[in-house]
């Protein structure tokens, strides 16, 4: 019998001790008197029944405190509810990122209304719906400085800053009564939020990764994606009751960024990121909070400690390689170059495919395909469909795991597409089906939140080292962003070149590829630790075919040798 087995079979010390102290008890307790009168008797009775209830609910009680102490110290209740909280005021300030992405969806109609004293041309609106997303790579660059310089918290926090100036800038604009002046500020407004949703993309999903253990991380990650989700519903909401106000609209969203951004405040500093910086003693009670113990220091939890001595050994690690190294030699490294390649490829397919198209120009989208209902209204069943999916895609990825879903998503994406482009292909026939343009444009929604879009924001928070996380992230997200802004300005373009059908033919393309890319490039991360992951693109497919085959051999020499034990006995 190994070590480790007569470990197991052992009872834990606290166990053996409780035990001891109930049998001293029971030896001083005195014995029963069994001489008692009819009427103990009779009120012995009478408590019966009483007491069997609380018996029963106090057996439930222990049953759960049992199954509680089992589990691992970071997916216990009470510190579950801490790291969700943190992260759900984390990513308040992502909502606003969604706003600012389905503002011209709600807003172009007016703005580009002749009969209106300011309106826009065809050339400028496009520059309207599209500069946030040419300003979004210098928010992936940003992120990626700040990220490793200032910290997680104060890199969301800076975010939540500069979003709230561009919805200041916008809800402002109007008092100026030059058109040049309202124009040009609109747009500085407009890319001050592209700003926020470059920067917006990593920061909180980094924190969530680092905050908690692989069971429960995939459903954390996925609250920047419900928060994206929930701010492009509100930005539908507010365009479907208010019609002809960008102001108010402006004006509204201004007044949430500023709440979103008091809300940080209160978030604890990401441990690993304050082990990296050497702050021990921060990192210690950051971490205490995040697993559900109390702030003092003075007991010793053998869990926790264990837990924090890895974690500092991978701070350490991470911290002698990025000062011994600069970014042009780490990015040689394969566990940073791989997942680098991998994410910028992912990004493209994401961008490429137009699921962000179909989301900033839904309304105008569902007018071309023929929509007959409101097309205002098409555009809030598109967000309520998108965040209902996006509140299971928890369990869904937990589940089938990444990249299952992700070649689903693009798939369904992909027959969606063609759906639409035989409604123009074949107008006397398929055309003819006026309920298929909204159940194809709401289902593409629906897949392509369980996968395309909103896998990348889900990976880019796993694959990299931690030495590298912040700029790698960034870096992916600058180029993911560049690509969005490419499909977004060229769009009328390419509508009016191709044709509607011939348009969503092309998306439906890419969508088949993207599946093709995900079965080939992209791995699966679920039920892995980042340090696993890691270990996955530094070894590549030959290190871990090795790796299994080792694993194996020293698992037939075990038996081997437990074979020949029971011979010589």
């Amino acid at each position: 019998m190994t070590l480790e087995q007569e470990e197991e079979l052992m009872p834990p010390p606290y166990e053996a001790g409780m035990a001891t102290v109930c049998k001293d008890l029971d030896k001083g307790r005195p014995a029963a008197n069994t001489n008692h009168n009819s009427n103990s008797s009779s009120n012995n009775i009478a408590k019966h029944s009483s007491n069997s209830n609380s018996n029963s609910n106090n057996k439930q009680s222990k049953s759960h405190k049992r199954k509680e102490s089992s589990l691992p110290l970071g997916e216990r209740h009470l510190a579950v509810l801490r790291q969700e909280l943190m992260v759900f005021l984390g990513n308040s300030g992502v909502l606003g990122s969604g706003m600012v992405v389905s503002m011209p969806s709600v807003t172009l109609n007016q703005l580009c209304d002749e009969t209106q004293p300011f309106w826009l041309n065809k050339d400028e609106a496009s520059w309207f719906a599209s500069i946030n997303n040419m300003a979004c790579p210098l928010g992936g660059l940003m992120v990626s400085f700040f990220l490793d310089r200032i910290g997680r918290k104060y890199t969301i926090l800076l975010t939540n800053v500069i979003g709230l100036i561009g919805w200041l800038l916008l809800a402002t604009s109007f008092l100026h009564t030059n058109r040049d002046y309202i124009y040009a500020q609109m747009l500085v407004g407009r890319a001050f939020g592209g700003i926020m949703i470059g920067m917006f993309v990593s920061p909180v999903g980094v924190y969530s990764a680092e905050i908690s253990l692989p069971r429960i991380r995939g459903r954390l990650i996925l609250g920047t994606s419900i928060g994206l989700a929930s701010g492009i519903l509100l930005m539908y909401v507010l365009g479907y009751f208010i019609r002809h106000n960008v102001v108010l609209i402006a004006s509204i969203s201004c007044a949430y960024q500023l709440a979103a951004t008091l809300l940080v405040m209160p978030m604890p500093e990401s441990p690993s990121w304050l082990l990296q910086k050497g702050r021990i003693e921060l990192a210690r009670r950051s971490l205490r909070y995040f697993r559900g113990l109390q702030r003092r220091d003075d007991d010793c939890v053998p869990e926790f400690e264990a837990e924090l001595t890895q974690m500092k050994m991978t701070a350490d690690n991470s911290r002698d390689t990025a000062a011994s190294e600069s970014i042009g030699q780490a990015i040689r490294r394969p566990e940073v170059y791989k997942p680098l390649l991998m994410m910028i490829g992912f990004f493209g397919f994401q961008q490429a495919c137009g699921v962000v198209v179909i989301i900033v120009y839904a309304v105008q989208i569902a007018q071309t395909a023929g929509v007959t209902i409101d097309p205002v209204l098409v555009a809030v069943m598109l967000g309520v469909a998108r965040i209902i999916t996006t509140f299971f895609m928890s369990s869904i990825f937990e589940k089938w795991g990444r990249r299952p879903a992700g070649i689903f998503s693009a798939s369904c994406m992909g027959i969606c597409m063609l759906l639409l482009a035989a409604g123009g292909w074949l107008p006397e026939t398929v055309g003819t089906w006026s309920w298929l343009p909204v159940v194809c444009i709401v289902a593409h929604i629906v897949f392509s939140t369980m996968g395309m879009l909103t896998l990348p924001f889900i990976m880019i928070s796993e694959v990299f080292p931690q030495s590298v996380r912040g700029s790698a992230s960034g870096v992916s997200v600058f180029f993911g962003m560049i690509l969005a802004f490419i499909c977004l300005k060229i769009y009328p373009n390419m509508e009016a070149w191709l044709g509607t059908a011939n348009l969503f033919a092309f998306y439906a393309c890419v969508s088949f590829l993207a599946a093709l890319f995900i079965l080939s490039f992209v791995p699966e991360t679920r039920g892995r630790t980042l340090i696993e992951i890691e270990e996955h693109w530094r070894m590549g497919r030959r290190g871990r075919r090795a790796q299994r085959a080792s694993a194996a051999a020293v698992s037939n020499l075990k038996d081997v040798e437990l074979h020949e034990v029971f011979l010589k006995k």
